[in-house]
């Protein structure tokens, strides 16, 4: 009786049925058990060497906070215009603003804007700080032949003469919407991961170019008084 009770819920109801569909497919709960719970981390690849240009500027990661809707372990899926899933079975394995902390600062360090990138109560003090904010963390599913994952980050650098933040040196948010290869948990990590390695990519040419124009207007400013 229980069995037919349930049954037939789901069939008055066929939105929670093409959820319950959709979720286990991209998690892969239809071909494992379903409490083999995965996790999953940030992985950004380090900079070759030879890409490496020498500054004198050091950076300290001020803070980096991720949106509410996105801040928990589980991951989150988009199925609707207002409707968000968490994934009881696919997780970070810590909270994704420890997951990306490593990995951002690993790259900043090594794309050669900096010469050194230090943690809070660091004996180097920073010179520039910046602020991370991620506001876009999902795997859309809202079109389900084109399941796609999105990630959103606004990154904002100060000027930071003895390591307390004054002007904005440069500041832009970069959004990449990555098409994955394949419905689970598994390809969603690897779009992020993907969609991290351009955003970062972006930050680091956009931040030279800054560096560029801003000596620019200095010379000018220099030798037009």
């Amino acid at each position: 009786m229980k069995t037919l009770q349930i049954r037939s819920r789901f069939s008055a109801n066929p939105f929670a049925t093409s959820l319950l569909i959709c979720i286990c497919g991209l998690t892969g709960c239809i071909s494992r058990p379903a409490l083999n719970k995965q996790t999953f981390t940030f992985n950004a690849p380090a900079i070759s060497a030879t890409n490496v240009a020498a500054s004198d500027r050091v950076l300290g990661i001020r803070n980096l906070q991720v949106a509410a809707p996105f801040e928990g372990r589980s991951l989150v899926y988009r199925t609707g215009e207002f409707l968000y899933v968490r994934d009881p079975y696919a997780e970070f394995l810590e909270s994704p603003d420890e997951e990306l902390i490593a990995p951002l600062r690993g790259w900043l360090r090594s794309n050669g804007n900096f010469s050194a990138v230090v943690e809070a109560g660091s004996a180097l003090k920073p010179d520039t700080l910046v602020e991370i904010s991620v506001s876009q963390l999902f795997g859309d599913l809202r079109q389900s032949k084109r399941p796609a994952a999105v990630l959103t980050m606004r990154f904002v650098f100060f000027d930071a003469p003895n390591g307390v933040p004054g002007k904005v040196i440069f500041q832009q948010e970069y959004s990449q919407r990555i098409p994955l290869s394949a419905p689970t948990a598994a390809a969603l990590m690897q779009a992020w991961n993907q969609g991290l390695v351009e955003i970062l990519a972006d930050v680091s040419s956009d931040f030279c170019k800054s560096k560029i124009e801003d000596a620019r207007r200095k010379f000018q400013d220099k030798h037009s008084t």
